[in-house]
């Protein structure tokens, strides 16, 4: 499905802007890979594609500059998207993935999706580095989901963000499935 909001913005806008903002390669990436993963989830549960996509390509916009600060982390993206017109949808979906930091509950089905999304990127790409050839193509699903239980193992990457998918009703096996084909099908750009 594709939108039907008036976004205040297209996919190459938010492209563009992501680029501006995020000059580090591996954060563009990271970015990219949870854009295709969130229009997944949005094909798979009949949402609107193009709000799913741009919520993940624009979800780290001010990561840069507000790392050392998580608590602005995602409010700095607030006052840029506000300024551009951009759908409040969007920015609150955004805002959603940092709600620990923010003091507030997630409780919208697009903010669960969002922070399962964009954790288990850092799960795939650690998982496929562990292979010798260091490609998407020869993970499979139940890789990620033995990694996931290592402990020591990508140390950073928060499992229970991760199993926030079963909160929008997809199984944690089901969600690896669909996360690793979303990924494989931009292989050539995170260069996996």
């Amino acid at each position: 499905m594709h939108s039907h909001t008036n976004l205040g913005i297209t996919r190459d806008e938010a492209l563009d802007m992501m680029r501006e903002y995020l000059k580090a390669e591996n954060l563009q990436k990271h970015s990219l890979a949870t854009e295709i993963i969130m229009r997944r989830l949005a094909l798979k549960r009949g949402e609107d594609e193009d709000l799913w996509g741009i919520v993940g390509l624009l979800h780290d916009l001010d990561y840069e500059e507000t790392k050392d600060d998580m608590p602005r982390h995602t409010l700095r993206t607030e006052e840029i998207l506000k300024g551009k017109g951009i759908c409040q949808e969007i920015t609150e979906a955004i805002k959603g993935h940092n709600a620990d930091n923010l003091g507030y509950k997630r409780e919208r089905s697009i903010e669960h999706a969002l922070t399962c999304a964009e954790c288990i990127t850092g799960m795939i790409v650690a998982t496929t580095l562990v292979y010798p050839d260091k490609k998407l193509s020869s993970v499979k699903p139940k890789s990620i989901i033995k990694r996931m239980k290592q402990k020591e193992f990508a140390r950073s990457v928060n499992r229970e963000y991760i199993r926030e998918c079963e909160k929008i009703g997809i199984p944690l096996e089901e969600f690896a499935e669909l996360s690793l084909n979303a990924m494989r099908e931009i292989s050539d750009v995170l260069e996996l």
